[in-house]
This record gives structure tokens, sequence and C-alpha cells, in this order.
């Protein structure tokens, strides 16, 4: 999960590498397509404008989520991130893997009139280039995150909540799987005088970012519903709550990621029976303190004195006597 703020700038910037990309890409594509007559390109076409939309809804995501908490909103707008993020994979769904199945069905049905793939190819290559630099862009933030918290790559990939660039990766790398599966359309027809493999090879287009919507959208759903910390990030909180003067056990924890740099910790903890309700407040302080400082990310965090389960039962022992 990214600590800085910074975070926010660099996954901006990541995902305008990936829509500017699209956006020329997709273009390219559709031409190509309509000249060479291809459904393969031109499901990869609509895949494009697909992927432009979705960056879109990405930045949107990222513009909004970054207004400060208010009366209205105490804990701020951060989940509306994974709002906008939800419609960017619905959007993927419909406006790519839809019209991708259905157009290769159709090529199967109807079957289609080849036509100089040339351009096709060319327009592929330099297709392939501009989603390679996307993609590294995306690779490389990755790492950069991972390298923070000290996690391999491919676990901060799979938990992080920073979901636009989670889709800008997974967005790129099929878009790179789908430009082989239009090459190996259009080099099938041109080889067999068919468009069946154009139309098989649109039909994988589309099984493709079905799958990939349907990840997106799994990913995002969990933000949306309340997704705590991972494990070992709970197991760290849990510890450093405990290493506080005066804390004596931690009797139930609640965390919460509201956003990439946005986590909540809620816990009822145990105080020394001892204590003064000024060493309880001092306590409280210095927790919230060092937990901010191994894991800056946090930004809210409630802690509830509450009796634990030895002074419970000597409370209920007294009252039935």
């Amino acid at each position: 999960m990214s600590d800085e703020k910074s975070g926010g700038g660099e996954s901006t910037f990541t995902v305008i590498v990936a829509a500017v990309a699209n956006l020329g890409i997709a273009v390219a594509k559709a031409v190509a397509g309509l000249i060479s007559g291809s459904s393969a390109m031109l499901s990869e076409a609509a895949h494009s404008v697909a992927d432009t939309v979705t960056e879109v809804m990405l930045l949107t995501a990222l513009k909004r989520s970054e207004k400060p908490a208010d009366e209205d909103h105490p804990l701020g707008y951060g989940p509306e991130r994974y709002i906008w993020a939800m419609l960017a994979s619905i959007a993927t769904f419909v406006g790519g893997a839809v019209f991708s199945v259905y157009d290769g069905v159709h090529t199967l049905v109807e079957g289609e009139e080849l036509g100089d793939p040339l351009i096709s190819y060319i327009v592929l290559g330099v297709a392939f280039l501009l989603e390679g630099y996307s993609l590294r862009t995306g690779v490389r933030q990755v790492r950069r995150e991972a390298a923070k918290l000290r996690v391999p790559d491919a676990y901060y990939f799979r938990h992080t909540p920073d979901t636009a660039v989670k889709a800008v990766v997974m967005e790129d790398s099929a878009a790179l799987v789908g430009l082989l599966l239009a090459a190996g359309g259009l080099l099938g027809g041109q080889l067999s005088g068919s468009g069946v493999w154009d139309g098989i090879a649109s039909i994988l287009i589309g099984v493709l970012l079905v799958y990939v919507a349907w990840v997106l959208g799994r990913s995002n759903a969990q933000l949306l519903i309340g997704r705590p910390l991972p494990k070992a990030m709970r197991a760290g909180v849990r510890e450093e709550l405990l290493s506080v003067p005066h804390i004596v056990d931690v009797l139930e924890l609640t965390t919460l990621i509201q956003g990439p740099t946005e986590l909540l910790i809620a816990a009822k903890i145990d105080f020394r029976d001892m204590a003064s309700a000024e060493q309880v407040e001092w306590a409280c302080e210095e927790a919230e303190a060092q937990l901010r400082e191994r894991f800056p990310s946090i930004r809210r965090v409630y802690l509830d004195p509450t009796p634990g389960p030895e002074q419970r039962r000597a409370r209920e022992a007294r009252t039935s006597e």
C-alpha cells in the first residue's frame, strides 16, 4: 500500500500515459480494421476505446477521491475511487468484451471479405510498442511501491488498494495479448484465405476482456464492501499497540482500507488496571504516533478502553454475591 501522497500523482501519471496511448491506438486500429476488413482488428479497436474510457473514469476517480473530509463526509472521499473504478471495469466488459465476442460470432456465421492486411500489421506493431511503454510505466510503479513495503511485486499487485494502477497493468497486459491474437487471426486468414481464424481471434479477445473486467470488478467490489489490511500488516498493528506502556492486551482489532493512502484502525484496548486517566490518554497518543510512524498510510486511529476478561469475571463475581 502506498504510503506517500506522491503515490497519487504517480498513479495519475501512469493512467494518463495509458489513456493517451490507447486513444491514438484506437483510431489507428479502427482505420486498419476498416481497410483490411478484419473483425479481430475492429475488436482490438473496441478494446482500445474501452481502455480509453476506462482511463478517463480512473482519472475521475483519482481526482474525486482526493477531496478532503468535510462535515457531510467526515471520513473523506477515498472510497469514491472504487465506485468509478467499478464503472470502468463495466465499461471494459460492455465496450470491449461484448463487441468483440459479437463481432467474432458474426464473422464465423456470415464470413468476411479479407482486404490488404499490411496496414493492420503496421498498426499492430506500433500499438505493441506503445502498449509496452504504457505497461512498463505501470510495472515500474508497482515495483517501487512493493520495494517501499518490502514485499514481493506479485504480492503487492494482488493486494494493492490502488486499483487504478492495477487496472492499467492488467489492461495493458491484456492489450499485448490481444494484439498477438489479432496478428494471429490476420496471419491465419492470409494463409488459409478464410475469415474463420479472424473470427476466432476476435472471440478470444472478448473472452480475455471478460476475464480482466471480472478481476477488476471483484477487486473494487471487495474494497467497496470493506476490506481489512493484509494479515501481516494487522499483526504489525497489533505488535505496535502492545509495545505501548500501560496497554495490556488488544481485545478486538478492526482495520479498514478506505483508499491507497487512507487506512482506518479501531481497537478495543485493555489498559493496565492501575493506570490513571492521564496515563491512558497519553498511551493512546503514543499508540497513534507509533502506528503512523510504522504505517504512514494510517489516517485515523480510534482506541476504546475496554475491561479485559479478568476484570469482567471479577465484576460478575462481585455482583453475584
